[in-house]
């Protein structure tokens, strides 16, 4: 299977990274995206192909079901927040989307629970941020269809982490100040149909 990879390698360096060597000379002064993408480790849900994006258009952030811990400054090791102080305080993006996806086995792993023949160290521990979506659907959906139930608790998965962003000091006064906007979107993989959170109606609409 790496030869797969390795193979691929080579066709990028001898079309893509070839055929675009201004492109390529530019990036090697330097990053300047205007979006940071926070998305899901997914392997079917690539941010990069999805957004049909070049390289350094995108500051990307990937992790089971594209959550955003809320700001502490605690002890442990903070991934996801060191890279939104980077791409929001270092790149000064202007945008940061929170991509979420239908079928996202670790909002499913929070909805369902996962097997005893399957349980981790970490897995539950992280997804459980997004535990008051869960709780949510559970109170006010409850006639609704199972399959109907995990796509409401992903798109609330969404909703968690764009609160959990507004905790960060430095992008609320980002907010505040209009230099920075977050957007909550979701893929539907089996549609291929992209909805954006719509702060106004609180629901989650078509983008195109």
């Amino acid at each position: 299977m790496i030869e797969k990879f390795i193979e691929g390698y080579k066709r990028f360096h001898d079309s893509y990274f070839a055929n675009d060597s201004e492109l390529f000379a530019e990036l090697a002064q330097g990053q300047k995206p205007s979006t940071l993408v926070i998305a899901c480790s997914d392997s079917r849900a690539d941010p990069a192909i999805v957004l049909d994006s070049k390289p350094g258009d995108l500051f990307v952030v990937r992790n089971v079901a594209n959550l955003v811990p809320p700001y502490e400054k605690g002890g442990g090791y903070h991934g996801v927040s060191a890279a939104l102080e980077f791409g929001v305080c270092a790149l000064n993006v202007e945008h940061i989307i929170v991509l979420g996806h239908r079928q996202c086995g670790g909002i499913k792993a929070l909805f369902e629970g996962i097997p005893d023949d399957m349980q981790g160290e970490f897995i539950m521990p992280w997804v459980s941020m997004a535990k008051r979506a869960a709780d949510r659907v559970h109170a006010d959906h409850t006639h609704t269809w199972e399959t109907d139930k995990l796509c409401a608790c992903e798109m609330g998965g969404i909703i968690v982490s764009m609160e959990n962003l507004q905790t960060f000091p430095w992008i609320k006064s980002r907010l505040k100040e209009g230099t920075l906007q977050l957007h909550g979107w979701y893929f539907d993989i089996v549609s291929g149909e992209m909805s954006a959170y719509d702060t106004e109606s609180l629901k989650f609409v078509p983008l195109a």
